[in-house]
């Protein structure tokens, strides 16, 4: 009994339930927890100003946060995939007016419209456009913005994308 002062059948120590308990002891033994030490742990967090009532308080405000945090995430998320699908917009009309303007002149829409098809992901719905205006080729290209996961439900969102460039083909 290390640590332990044992006077008179009865040890006194520090308690992990809070405060300097009274433990009982049988013969220098010492039993453990004392309704006398349980008293003495809840009068020093009583006066402490701690209730007894804030038990699973943490618990209860995580439980609360949680449909917040969920809700931060998702909104995050569909943020990001609003940004994405700009991104992918842009870039389908550049690729197309890039296939379009090193095409031959009489396939010249045809090859921009199926650059512009191919560098957009499958899971996203979407139209290009090309056309071309003397030695200008222009494509447009629009995306509908995903509802959290590509390929399912879309938002009533369309993002376009424009580009144009001179051609580089002469005949």
């Amino acid at each position: 009994m290390r640590g332990r002062a044992v006077r008179g059948g009865v040890s006194t120590g520090w308690s992990p339930r809070g405060g300097v308990s009274t433990g009982w002891s049988q013969g220098g033994v010492s039993t453990g927890w004392s309704p006398r030490g349980a008293l003495r742990g809840w009068a020093a967090r009583r006066r402490a100003g701690c209730s007894l009532d804030d038990r699973g308080q943490a618990a209860i405000e995580f439980t609360g946060m949680v449909p917040i945090i969920l809700v931060t995430l998702i909104v995050l998320w569909q943020s990001a995939l609003v940004g994405y699908t700009f991104v992918l917009a842009g870039n389908a009309a550049d690729k197309a007016v890039r296939a379009g303007t090193v095409a031959p002149n009489g396939s010249r829409v045809a090859a921009c419209q199926e650059a512009g098809r191919k560098d957009v992901p499958g899971a996203w719905s979407h139209s290009i456009s090309c056309q071309q205006e003397g030695d200008l080729v222009t494509a447009r290209a629009e995306l509908d913005v995903p509802l959290l996961f590509p390929g399912g439900f879309s938002l009533p969102i369309t993002v376009p994308g424009h580009a144009a460039a001179a051609t580089e083909w002469r005949e």
